[in-house]
């Protein structure tokens, strides 16, 4: 070949760009900003509508419920991320996954959070090579049987002492449950564990801000993208069905469970919603408190964002399913 032959051919003409090579944040932002200005009356209208006003009264209480803990969680991880060397939680831990399970379990006592906590700090431990049976039932347990919750339920239900018991069993059985149930069925490639190859060479404080922002965002996320769906379905679907259904005790235990679902209600307040409930069995809402904690809208969504959707359409449903019933057998035994 000749040199001409191998030379690469140049266009001399400058390439065109196109609209989108030229349109940035700024340029959107100056877009929506004059498309407000220009629709102000009919926003205006539109925001006084009760079913919107509603909606937005439901997003806004989910998101600033659940931004604390997500916040404090993302804290918990970086340091766990960061400053925690992987050798220290296989010394905590039982060497043995199945034993590993009940003492994670236990180990959700000490985390004052809910369920947007866990999630960052279930996907740190599993990075640091915790066994994710043991992470899962952590993730679990955490939200549901630590001090603020077991409080909280208490002040919801001063004349039914039992339903604080009641919810610390079945929280717990659950959590151990679902620990080893993927122990025993649950594949490692259902699991989209992103690794932290941005941390490497970085000192320490660096490395701490880079996790908290990449956690932060990333759950984040997550959690206005569940948190919009559940004020969605919260407006939709009507309020009398749950009237409909109160004196039924299957469909009242199968609405309960829905329903918590569907609220995506933070861990420290959904006692004082159970509690309201007041036509419903102490079965039903112990359903309903149990439920809530492990598998809600929100949750599943950040469960898709930190571990993968394969993962999350497996764990979700089993979960409820593990939930429901073992919360109906505490509920006949304790209640």
């Amino acid at each position: 070949m000749t040199a001409t032959e191998t030379a690469p051919q140049l266009d001399p003409t400058p390439p065109k760009r196109g609209l989108a090579g030229r349109v940035g944040s700024v340029e959107i932002l100056a877009v929506l900003l004059i498309a407000v200005v220009a629709l102000r009356g009919w926003l205006v209208d539109l925001l006084n509508l009760p079913g919107l006003q509603t909606w937005a009264t439901v997003f806004v209480s989910i998101v600033v419920q659940a931004l604390p803990f997500l916040v404090f969680g993302v804290l918990l991880s970086a340091v766990i991320a960061v400053f925690v060397p992987p050798s220290f939680f296989t010394r905590v831990l039982p060497k043995k996954p199945a034993a590993a399970v009940p003492a994670a379990s236990a180990a959700g006592l000490v985390l004052p959070g809910c369920e947007c906590a866990a999630v960052p700090v279930a996907g740190a431990l599993v990075r640091r090579g915790v066994a994710p049976a043991a992470a899962f039932a952590f993730l679990l347990a955490a939200p549901a049987i630590n001090p603020v919750v077991l409080v909280a339920t208490a002040v919801a239900f001063p004349r039914n002492p039992e339903m604080v018991v009641g919810r610390f069993v079945a929280s717990i059985l659950v959590a151990m449950a679902m620990g080893w149930l993927w122990l025993r069925l649950g594949r490692a490639d259902w699991i989209r564990q992103r690794g932290r190859p941005e941390l490497e060479g970085l000192s320490k404080g660096r490395a701490f801000v880079a996790s908290c922002r990449h956690d932060l965002m990333h759950a984040g996320g997550f959690l206005v993208v569940g948190g919009l769906a559940a004020a969605t379905l919260n407006v939709v679907v009507p309020a009398q069905w749950m009237q409909a259904v109160a004196d039924n005790p299957v469909l009242s235990v199968i609405a309960l469970a829905l329903l918590a679902v569907v609220l995506s209600i933070c861990s420290e307040a959904d006692a004082f919603i159970a509690a309201s409930l007041s036509q419903f069995s102490l079965t039903s809402r112990l359903v309903f408190l149990v439920v809530g904690p492990v598998v809600d809208i929100k949750l599943f969504a950040m469960q898709a964002g930190v571990f993968g959707r394969r993962f999350a359409f497996r764990f979700a449903p089993a979960t409820l399913g593990v939930a429901i019933l073992i919360s109906v057998l505490v509920g006949a035994v304790l209640l």
